[in-house]
C-alpha cells in the first residue's frame, strides 16, 4: 500500500510514508551580530554551482530537537537491549508498527524521539513541526555547536502542524529569515537542512517538484513537493531557497519503504510565517468552524445549477445546531465567497473559515436557485482544532478537547492504492494510513493498510466520509463506532471505542 509518514518518529504508514525535510540556497540570515550576505551571492552560486556559501550561513541556525516521550508513543514493544533497539529502528524505518505488549508484561517506559528545527530570532525562538514535539514529556534543543539546552513550548497548532519553542542560550543566536514561498516555481532549486536518523546536521539539494499538494490532513494542506532527500529526523527543518531564506518547513515524505525516494513535502513559509506569529503572540490558535460537508463544483454541477464556471464549494450536508445551519445554509448551496474573498475550491472555503476567529460575523456569497444571495454567519469554534497553549508543565500538553477520536490517519483510495492492495476498480472506502499506538483503534486491531468500507453500516467512499460518519456517531452520543474493514481480501467488523482527542 502507500504509507504516509511524518518525518520524525514512529508515525508509520504502510507502503508509503511521509516525512519532513528542508532546503536552502543563497542566504539572508539575521542575527544581532551577523554579517550581511553579499548581494552577488546568487550570481556567485550560479557560476560556481556550489551551495557552500549558503550552508555556511544557514547551518548554524538549524537545531536538533530531542523529546522524551512514552515508549508507546514511539513504538509499542520497545525493549532495553541494543539488539532490540536495532530491531525497533528497522521496523520503524519500514513503516511497520511493532506489536503492543500487554501492560502487565511491560511497564511504561520513556523513550527518545528526534526532529529538527530552526532559529528565527536571536533570543532563541525556534520553529518546528507540531508532530516533532507532540506528547513530549520534555524537550531539548541541540545547537549546531553541540550545546544542549532545555526548551519551553510557546505554542502549537496541530491543524497546520507548526510549533514554536523558546530556549535561553545566554547569547544572541544565528537565525534564518523567512522567504516568500509564493514566488517558488516548479524547477526552482532548494536545499533541505536537518538531522536525518540522528546522524548529525545534513544538507541535501533538489528542486521544487510540485505546488499545492493536498495530503488530506487538514484545511491547510498546500504542501510544496520537493525531490531533495529527507528522512526521519528531518521533520521541522528548514527548506531554503537560493537566497538562503526559509520557504518551507519540511514535514513529510511519501515512501514505499520508509526511506526517502525523492518525494518530500514542506509547509509553505507564507502559511507558516503567519501561524508562527499568532503562536508567538497567543500561544494557541482558535480556528473557525461552519459545520458543513462540501465538495467540488464540477462542470456538470455548474451546468445543472446555472453557473457559468466551476468555482465554489458545493454544500453536501449541513450539521444541525451549527453556525452554518443558523446562518441558513442548505444542502445544494454553492459558497462562492467568504468576506468578499473568492472561493474557487472546497479547500479555499476550509482555509478561509479556519483562519477566522470564533465569534466573527462574516458574509458568505452563495449561489442558490439560479441566483446569487448573501448570508451572514457567526463563525463557531472548531473543537477538533483546539490548540494547546504554551505549557509550563510539559505533562499538561495533549489534554483532551472532547472531540471523538479513534487515533487513525486516513487517505483516499486512489487508483494506485487500489492496484497495490489488489482491489477492483469499483472498490471504494478510505485507507488507514497511520495508527496511533496509544489510541483505541490500535487496541481494537486496526492496522495501517486496512480499508474502511463502512461506518456503522453506512457505506463510505473516501476519507471525508469516514470522518463525517465518525463525527456523527460521536454527536449522537455513541460510545463506539462499528467499522467494516477489508484486509488482505477479507472483510470483518471491528468495533472501536471513542477516546477524547
Amino acid at each position: 500500500m502507500t504509507p504516509i509518514l511524518r518525518t520524525h518518529r514512529a508515525a508509520a504508514l504502510v507502503g508509503a510514508a511521509i516525512i519532513a525535510g528542508s532546503a536552502c540556497l543563497p542566504f539572508a540570515i539575521h542575527t544581532s551580530n551577523a554579517v550581511a550576505a553579499p548581494s552577488d551571492t546568487g550570481a556567485i552560486l550560479a557560476a560556481s554551482g556550489s551551495f557552500a556559501s549558503i550552508v555556511d550561513v544557514d547551518k548554524p541556525a538549524v537545531v536538533t530537537i530531542t523529546t522524551t516521550v512514552k515508549a508507546t508513543d514511539i513504538s509499542a514493544g520497545e525493549q532495553d537491549s541494543p539488539m532490540d533497539e536495532q530491531f525497533r529502528q528497522f521496523f520503524e524505518d519500514q513503516g511497520i508498527p511493532l506489536p503492543r505488549p500487554a501492560p502487565q508484561q511491560k511497564p511504561s517506559q520513556h523513550a527518545m524521539a528526534l526532529g529538527s528545527g530552526f532559529v528565527i530570532s536571536a533570543d532563541g525562538v525556534i520553529v518546528t513541526n507540531n508532530h516533532v514535539i507532540d506528547n513530549a514529556l520534555d524537550i531539548k534543543v541541540t545547537l549546531d555547536d553541540g550545546t544542549e539546552l532545555p526548551a519551553k513550548l510557546i505554542g502549537t497548532d496541530p491543524k497546520s502542524d507548526v510549533a514554536v519553542l523558546k530556549i535561553d542560550a545566554g547569547k544572541p543566536l544565528q537565525t534564518i529569515a523567512w522567504g516568500d514561498s509564493d514566488r517558488l516555481k516548479l524547477g526552482d532549486q532548494i536545499l533541505a537542512i536537518g538531522n536525518p536518523f540522528g546522524i548529525g546536521t545534513t544538507v541535501t539539494a533538489g528542486i521544487v517538484s510540485a505546488r499545492g499538494r493536498d495530503l488530506h490532513s487538514g484545511p491547510y494542506d498546500d504542501f510544496i513537493q520537493i525531490d531533495a532527500p529527507i528522512n526521519h529526523g528531518n521533520s521541522g527543518g528548514p527548506l531554503v531557497d537560493r537566497e538562503g531564506k526559509v520557504v518551507g518547513i519540511n514535514t513529510a515524505i511519501y515512501s514505499p519503504n520508509g526511506g526517502s525516494v525523492g518525494v518530500g513535502f514542506a509547509i509553505p513559509s507564507d502559511e507558516a510565517k503567519a501561524i508562527v506569529a499568532k503562536l508567538q503572540k497567543n500561544g494557541s490558535i482558535d480556528h473557525g468552524y461552519l459545520g458543513v460537508q462540501i465538495q467540488p463544483v464540477t462542470k456538470d454541477v455548474a451546468d445543472a445549477v446555472g453557473l457559468d464556471k466551476t468555482g465554489g464549494a458545493l454544500v453536501a450536508a449541513v450539521s444541525a445546531d451549527t453556525p452554518a445551519a443558523q446562518a441558513g445554509l442548505k444542502p445544494g448551496d454553492i459558497v462562492t465567497s467568504v468576506g468578499g474573498q473568492a472561493v474557487k475550491t472546497p479547500k479555499d472555503l476550509s482555509r478561509l473559515v479556519a483562519d477566522l476567529s470564533p465569534g466573527t460575523r462574516e458574509s458568505l456569497g452563495v449561489w442558490r436557485d439560479g441566483k446569487a444571495i448573501d448570508l451572514t454567519v457567526t463563525v463557531g469554534a472548531n473543537a477538533d482544532g483546539r490548540k494547546r497553549a504554551a505549557a509550563t508543565s510539559p505533562q499538561a500538553q495533549g489534554q483532551a478537547s472532547g472531540q471523538p477520536s479513534l487515533g487513525i490517519g486516513l487517505a483516499d483510495l486512489t487508483p494506485d492504492l487500489r492496484q497495490q492492495l489488489n482491489l477492483p476498480r469499483s472498490a471504494s472506502g478510505a485507507v488507514v494510513a497511520s495508527v496511533n499506538p496509544d489510541r483505541s483503534a490500535a487496541a481494537a486491531g486496526i492496522q495501517p493498510g486496512d480499508v474502511i468500507v463502512s461506518v456503522n453500516d453506512r457505506p463510505v467512499r473516501n476519507a471525508r466520509d469516514v470522518k463525517a460518519a465518525i463525527a456523527e456517531a460521536g454527536k449522537a452520543g455513541r460510545k463506539s463506532v462499528l467499522l467494516l474493514v477489508e484486509r488482505d481480501g477479507n472483510k470483518t467488523f471491528i468495533a472501536v471505542p471513542f477516546a477524547a482527542a
